[in-house]
């Protein structure tokens, strides 16, 4: 690492958010975490609330260098996500603050050229939230004034998923599906975490949409 990033996580209570709070730490990197049941967590400053309360926002944005997102669209911030992050990119609009974005494989492009979410083996419970992440996808590409980076994880992805460990590896994409040997989809939460992380430190894909998975 060649500089120390001053980096806040916006749902870092949440899977994605917390492997990324763990690997920016490991890191040595300054840690903001911010959420609405934001635990003391040694070494990081945490920001307890609402980044729909523009004072929580405020207070979770003061000294970022880069945003990282990484707010589930369920549960009452179901349909709220894309409001909330529209808020994120308008405080920093303009500046050197980068924001990155925990974005959906659904979000990612089908063999026909459509989107994934909106293709007959999507599954129907997750296709609403899906939807949400694909539109700020949309809304951020039609910006000029926030650097952004999307970041879709594979199709297996989440604490649901049995095997988490952190191998150390992954691969990096485009808005098109990686896929193994196999022909599964998949990333642990550690190490899409280090994927976000060397974002954060290489700064390689800004307003670009990409993937991590092995």
């Amino acid at each position: 690492m060649s500089k120390t990033i001053s980096i806040t996580v916006l749902g870092a209570t949440g899977f994605a958010g917390a492997n990324i709070v763990t690997e920016a730490l490991q890191r040595g990197h300054q840690v903001t975490a911010v959420s609405r049941s934001a635990a003391e967590i040694p070494g990081v400053r945490t920001v307890q609330g609402s980044i729909l309360d523009l004072a929580v926002l405020d207070q979770a944005l003061e000294g970022a260098e880069v945003v990282v997102g990484a707010l589930s669209p369920r549960g009452d911030m179901a349909g709220r996500v894309a409001d909330a992050y529209a808020q994120v990119a308008d405080k920093i609009a303009g500046s050197d603050t980068r924001f990155i974005v925990v974005g959906g494989f659904g979000s990612m492009k089908a063999a026909d050229g459509g989107r994934i979410v909106d293709g007959p083996d999507f599954p129907a419970p997750f296709r609403a939230e899906s939807r949400e992440l694909f539109s700020t996808l949309e809304a951020l590409r039609g910006r000029d004034d926030v650097n952004w980076t999307y970041v879709s994880p594979a199709a297996d992805f989440g604490s649901y998923i049995e095997d988490q460990k952190r191998r150390g590896t992954y691969r990096l994409g485009t808005d098109v599906p990686i896929f193994d040997a196999e022909g599964r989809s998949a990333i642990s939460g550690p190490d899409y975490a280090i994927g976000i992380v060397d974002e954060v430190e290489k700064a390689e894909h800004g307003r670009e949409h990409i993937s991590l998975a092995y």
